[in-house]
């Protein structure tokens, strides 16, 4: 394990993540309801592509192939047995492709939910989700990332299950929640609730944040709600490339590059610290974000009205928290006036 992701964290004013895995896999040749974590064994040039494309955009980290790495999920393509194989292979080709661009770039561990629901209302216990995560941990940590990323995750009790498997696996970690639900995530959970969630662990992450979601303006208000409970630790924004649309019987985000290249300027006068892309961001999205970060002086925190106004419409009139204090439901109320 190296050390790069929390050099960079401590130097950087603002780090470039990466984009979408599913969406540029999906271009390479992947099928739908194929595992993409099969690809790490069977299609490696593939993944080293993959990852290439994310540090010749510019990024300063990208995630390693893993999202479904866990046994819960690699079960659903009888795969279950194939978790230290997988995870390790991802995390190796990812350290090769790091190893020598040239420049300091950290690979990051994906870990994406089980896919469970949890006891009581589930099957999930918290004993067995630990495990499940401690088993994919252990085998990033074998394959050499240098820090572990929970991501799109939507309930506490998961949250608190992967937490406690990364202590186990001693490995530094950072997490994020997918706010999909008007301004929560899908059990409920709030900007506000996840900010006084990673304050619980005494192996608290680095780095938290949202990731996916819906489109570009709704993860900046939740943005703005991490920010807005003081937090000193690191916020990351990984949107998606726009609002999903079913075009000729595919899905297809209407995100441009000039439009992820405002979001990413936005993102980071809204207080995220890591930005990048989720859903439908290719290279070429990645590119622009570069640019704009680098190139656009940092700017006040922005009002609602003005995300509205570059990125468009929120996809829901409330953030989810119910308290106008987060993020400006004064300015809310005035812009559906205006509406």
């Amino acid at each position: 394990m190296t050390n790069t992701f929390t050099k960079l964290l401590e130097t950087h004013d603002v780090l470039l993540a990466d984009g979408a895995t599913g969406t540029n896999l999906f271009a390479m040749g992947l099928q739908s309801g194929d595992a993409p974590e099969l690809w790490n064994v069977s299609e490696p040039k593939k993944i080293m592509a993959l990852y290439q494309g994310s540090v010749d955009a510019g990024s300063d980290l990208f995630l390693t192939n893993s999202f479904g790495g866990t046994a819960a999920r690699l079960k659903l393509h009888d795969a279950q047995n194939r978790v230290r194989e997988l995870n390790r292979a991802a995390a190796e080709l990812g350290r090769e492709i790091a190893d020598k661009a040239g420049r300091p770039i950290a690979v990051v561990g994906s870990v994406g939910p089980t896919g469970e629901i949890f006891e009581p209302v589930g099957d999930m216990s918290h004993a067995v989700a630990v495990e499940m995560f401690h088993e994919q941990a252990d085998a990033l940590k074998e394959g050499g990332v240098d820090v572990l990323w929970l991501e799109t995750i939507s309930a506490p009790e998961e949250f608190r299950a992967a937490a406690e498997a990364f202590k186990l696996a001693d490995m530094p970690w950072c997490g994020t929640m997918s706010f999909d639900t008007a301004g929560r995530t899908m059990m409920g959970v709030t900007s506000a609730d996840l900010a006084k969630l990673v304050e619980e662990f005494d192996n608290a992450p680095l780095a938290f944040g949202a990731n996916c979601g819906t489109g570009a303006s709704d993860i900046l208000r939740t943005v703005l709600g991490f920010a807005a409970q003081g937090t000193e630790r690191a916020i990351i924004s990984k949107g998606n490339a726009g609002i999903p649309k079913y075009v000729d019987g595919h899905i297809h985000y209407d995100g441009t590059p000039e439009l992820m290249g405002e979001y990413a300027v936005m993102a980071r006068d809204s207080g995220a610290k890591i930005i990048g892309g989720c859903c439908g961001t290719m290279p070429d999205h990645l590119r622009a974000m570069r640019e704009a970060l680098d190139t656009r002086p940092r700017g006040d925190r922005p009002a609602l009205e003005k995300i509205v106004e570059v990125l468009g419409p929120f996809t829901s009139e409330s953030d989810g928290t119910g308290d106008d204090d987060n993020t400006g439901g004064e300015r809310r109320s005035r812009r559906r006036r205006r509406a």
